[in-house]
């Protein structure tokens, strides 16, 4: 029992990656790749199988009227493991959360993008500098480097152990906050599942197979196949697990997925996170929220209106306007009211550093904006302000919701 309790790893430890597996590197070299896997393998998982169970009762929640807030940084650098980072990044957690608080009466479920988000899928392979000079794509600190040099940008294997070393230091990071707080008030550490090298060696089994990579593991737009490793891996463990939905996501495939990713029904087991974009949540989400209701299966429903409302600036660089973020939220919670389904919470893009990523003028005028403090190591991030913005408009559209509902139980909105 006690071996079960602590996640002995798998044997073997995992399968071979498929051939053809989407928004994989193209590692320079296989064998080290294996030595690698074989490294991750033996050794100690970073969450347990505990940790995950509780993350699970905490979303389970959720369908009682609890949010969830699910933020952090974009990509993460290895730079930023240090414990006082982290204590900066649960503290922005906590202050969002709060908001939240204060319009349900209730904590909010804390989860953080990190301790893992070292992974970015890439929509082209190569990319183009504003000098003309063109390089393989950043994929993440855990593949390449993003400093403007071929030697910098070529995969490499061992950054998957330096991501394991690091992910392990914020996880220590996030355990030295939980003294004193329920679980329920506990951030909770997440990332998007997408190299097969390293989540597939970091798989264990306690009672049941979970992944000690994280507690929460979600599958991306580009990564949701059916019939996918990505889909395969998140349906194979018991941690909770999400799926991101696009505006190209077919209703019956998101309610295919939630058959396959959640058979027994259990609540809080999966979240589905809508990234549609301020333009079309109106006409996407009501098929998706109604094949999904059609299924049975449980799901929470968060809002990223972040990954739909980016756009190009005349530079060549990347915004996202804080009114079109701000729209994509009212409409996903006025689509969920009227199908009388609950919104379950966000899910952001932030830093609780003084950036100038996202764009806080009129949308019109974005495209002309200027970005003097543009730090992401991929895609633009709300600053602190603009991320207390978004969350208290959502927290208040809540509370409205709730007065509303109130007035109708009273017979007062009559």
């Amino acid at each position: 029992m006690a071996d079960a309790a602590r996640g002995g790893a798998l044997t073997p430890a995992a399968p071979l990656l498929p051939p053809g597996a989407p928004q994989q590197p193209q590692w320079p070299d296989r064998e080290q790749v294996e030595a690698v896997r074989g490294e991750l393998a033996g050794r100690p998982g970073l969450v347990t199988e505990e940790e995950c169970d509780d993350l699970t009762k905490a979303l389970a929640l959720a369908g009682t009227g609890t949010q969830v807030l699910h933020a952090g940084d974009c990509a993460e650098r290895f730079a930023d493991s240090g414990s006082a980072m982290v204590a900066r990044k649960v503290a922005q957690l906590d202050a969002l959360a709060d908001l939240l608080r204060a319009a349900t009466g209730r904590p909010a479920v804390r989860i953080g993008r990190l301790a893992g988000q070292y992974g970015k899928p890439r929509s082209a392979a190569w990319e183009t500098l504003p000098n003309g000079r063109r390089l393989p794509v950043y994929r993440g600190d855990a593949v390449n480097d993003p400093a403007p040099e071929p030697s910098a940008r070529r995969p490499d294997p061992r950054r998957l152990l330096a991501a394991y070393w690091h992910s392990g230091r914020t996880v220590a990071g996030l355990r030295a906050t939980w003294a004193g707080r329920p679980a329920a008030e506990r951030v909770f550490a997440s990332h998007e599942a997408l190299l097969l090298d390293y989540e597939a060696p970091l798989l264990r089994m306690g009672w049941r197979r979970y992944s000690a990579s994280a507690h929460l593991l979600w599958v991306g737009d580009r990564t949701r196949q059916l019939d996918g490793p990505h889909v395969a891996l998140l349906a194979s463990i018991s941690n909770p697990v999400a799926v991101k939905v696009g505006p190209g996501a077919p209703p019956e495939e998101i309610a295919a997925l939630c058959r396959t990713l959640n058979p027994r029904r259990v609540p809080g087991r999966l979240t589905l996170i809508t990234r549609l974009g301020a333009g079309r949540v109106h006409e996407l989400l009501p098929p998706l929220v109604a094949a999904v209701a059609a299924t049975g299966v449980p799901v929470l429903w968060l809002c990223d209106p972040m990954h739909g409302n980016t756009l190009r600036t005349r530079d060549g660089g990347k915004t996202r306007p804080v009114e079109w973020i701000e729209q994509e939220v009212a409409g996903f919670v006025a689509v969920l009211r009227s199908a009388g389904v609950a919104p379950n919470g966000l899910h952001l893009e932030t830093t609780a550093d003084e950036v100038t990523e996202c764009y806080a003028g009129p949308a019109a005028r974005a495209c002309a904006a200027r970005l003097p403090r543009y730090r992401s190591a991929c895609d633009p991030r709300l600053d602190a302000e603009q991320a207390r913005q978004i969350v208290a408009g959502y927290a208040a559209l809540l509370q409205a919701a709730r007065q509303d509902s109130e007035r109708e139980v009273t017979g007062c909105g009559r």
